[in-house]
């Protein structure tokens, strides 16, 4: 999976898709092309079993870790190894998490270059993605932070790219968030039926730049046609 992906919905609308309560404090704004370490919503249980909606840093901090500049290359955690990773085994186990997103951004390498391409639900439904997260430091410096994770991209998204976040339906949500005594199950790819619902959109090669936002890098554009090639003549 790259990393870049979009989520644009309110704290009040995801608390009411994900029935939980808000404690984002308006931290969150719509954002079109989340980068690694971004702050963006996320979904998790709080003291009491009850959905929470946080606000939290895109990029995994192991508690052990000695500065927060290794986040950015921890914002992907694979489904074939979460379970047993130094880094991330803990928050596999114990604290599991809802990422929400409209979609998200892969690209292809073509003859006329690089095409990017937007993933997002055909009825414009919310996605989420599985994660795990952890609290690293503490007191008023401590950050949320989380991993999305990911696992072999199945179908059509394949010929985009090998690894797709691993998505959750809604009726998965439950469980992924809930405490399990073995969490493996719970790392099943979605059924192919649901995948079906996925649009694989081209799009403009503005999402490249962290520093663009906005509903055009979401817009769909006509692919780019091969360069036709004249034969020589012979004479």
């Amino acid at each position: 999976m790259c990393g870049r992906y979009a989520t644009t919905r309110s704290a009040g609308e995801l608390s009411a898709l994900f029935e939980s309560s808000d404690e984002t404090d308006g931290r969150l704004a719509p954002d079109h092309n989340v980068a690694p370490t971004d702050p963006v919503p996320l979904v998790r249980l709080g003291a009491e079993g009850h959905r929470t909606l946080s606000a939290g840093r895109w990029g995994f901090l192991p508690h052990w870790a000695r500065s927060a500049a290794g986040a950015a290359r921890m914002i992907n955690a694979r489904a074939e190894t979460v379970a047993t990773s130094r880094a991330y085994a803990g928050a596999f186990a114990r604290r599991r998490c809802l990422v929400p997103a409209d979609g998200w951004y892969e690209w292809v390498r073509t003859p006329t270059g690089r095409q990017a391409y937007y993933m997002t639900p055909q009825d414009a439904s919310v996605l989420a993605f599985a994660g795990i997260w952890s609290v690293w430091g503490s007191g008023a410096d401590a950050l949320l932070t989380f991993s999305v994770l990911t696992t072999a991209a199945v179908g059509e998204l394949a010929e985009v790219h090998d690894r797709m976040p691993l998505l959750l339906p809604r009726e998965r949500w439950a469980p992924w968030l809930a405490p399990a005594d073995d969490p493996a199950p719970l790392l099943a790819p979605p059924p192919p039926g649901w995948l079906a619902g996925l649009e694989i959109r081209p799009v403009g090669p503005a999402v490249g730049d962290v520093r663009n936002d906005g509903p055009h890098l979401t817009a769909r554009v006509p692919l780019a046609r091969p360069v036709a090639v004249e034969e020589p003549t012979l004479f």
